[in-house]
């Protein structure tokens, strides 16, 4: 998914990196060794700075929200690369990072803590943060939230009669909405357990830890029903136009041109998952100083805002609301009313638990 918001398989990686070492890595959401999307040669000049994003329209947005504002207020320029995060890893542990800023999954910014990669923040550095009131789950010591994105249910709304399915129990029913469904492959992402207990019943604050033999056992019932397990964020969007299944899970965002298009399809937020992506700095970073000030300036309400109207990727901080349409807001993961019917995916618990459910997934799949 080379348009992805963020790298979407972080964990797929990122796990195997810790348990395989770095060659084991991989990214879906990065491309090529680096793009130069303004002036400057490198990270060590108080005029430029580098930062690694994961490019696409993801970067795009960036240049167009952060980046060149950024550039416009300071004088610092940014120059941009897609690395994987084996690239990174290796590069901090060889003491020399060809980046100053690290924009990547919280996911990856946990693992980066195991290995001592990132520096712990000295959020005194950080003016803006002090009222940005960030979600503590956030707010970790070598990562600031930057935004969220979320996997939520989409469904055909011409498929049941001008009902709507509201929950993921509804999904599981396919007695009231009949129709075959999609969910996501392990090739995509993370298996959608907490989907399943959402649906048998579990509420969203009872979660974690999953229960794992629950969630396989509500799977198993519906089973029969899935058309398709995807593997691709673009998949969703062709499975629900083609009409071969009427419901799936699907990355939000993703199916936003075919319902400007015209499209029947509809997002359901109930239950939603959500993830975030951070900011933090590598160790041995040679810009430390306009390394703070891009994050600092990241965390401004109306950076985060403006980020928000250009891709549907969620602030972190909630100030950014009021400078939001009420139209932009009804499709953002952290809205307020969308914080309330999601939850945060529980980032320690996968990353201590992504192998075995992984081997699992896999065998029941086969069966």
């Amino acid at each position: 998914m080379r348009d992805n918001r963020t790298d979407r398989r972080g964990f797929l990686r990122g796990v195997g990196g810790v348990a395989a070492g770095i060659a084991a890595a991989t990214t879906l959401g990065a491309c090529g060794t680096g793009t130069s999307r303004s002036g400057g040669s490198g990270g060590k000049s108080s005029k430029t700075l580098v930062v690694r994003d994961s490019g696409g329209a993801y970067g795009d947005a960036n240049q167009k929200a952060l980046y060149e504002p950024f550039t416009k207020e300071t004088g610092i320029q940014v120059k941009v690369v897609n690395i994987q995060y084996a690239q990174m890893l290796a590069q901090i542990k060889q003491g020399r990072p060809q980046f100053d800023v690290i924009d990547d999954s919280m996911a990856d910014f946990v693992l980066f803590k195991k290995d001592g990669a990132a520096q712990d923040l000295d959020y005194d550095r950080l003016k803006n943060f002090k009222n940005a009131r960030i979600a503590e789950n956030l707010v970790t010591s070598n990562a600031v939230g930057k935004n969220y994105w979320a996997s939520v249910m989409a469904y055909r709304t011409d498929a049941f009669g001008g009902r709507k399915p509201s929950s993921w129990a509804d999904f599981w029913n396919t007695k009231a909405f009949p129709g075959n469904r999609a969910l996501q492959a392990l090739d995509a992402d993370l298996p959608e357990l907490e989907f399943a207990l959402l649906a048998d019943g579990v509420a969203p604050d009872k979660l974690y830890p999953l229960d794992v033999d629950r969630a396989f056992k509500a799977l198993s019932e519906i089973k029969p029903r899935i058309r398709k397990f995807w593997d691709t964020g673009a998949l969703p969007g062709v499975l629900l136009g083609r009409k071969e299944v009427v419901a799936t899970s699907v990355w939000h965002g993703r199916l936003d041109a075919q319902i400007k298009g015209g499209a029947p399809l509809a997002y359901q937020w109930n239950g939603a998952r959500r993830q975030s992506n951070a900011l933090g700095i590598p160790k041995g970073a040679g810009n430390l100083d306009a390394a703070y000030q891009l994050i600092d300036f990241a965390l401004r309400p109306e950076v985060q805002a403006a980020y928000a109207e250009l891709y549907p990727m969620a602030p972190s901080v909630p100030g950014a609301y009021k400078k939001l349409s009420a139209k932009t807001t009804a499709n953002l993961a952290s809205s307020p009313e969308h914080l309330k019917s999601g939850f945060d995916l529980d980032v320690e618990w996968w990353i201590k638990n992504q192998d075995a459910v992984s081997k699992r997934w896999q065998e029941w799949t086969h069966e």
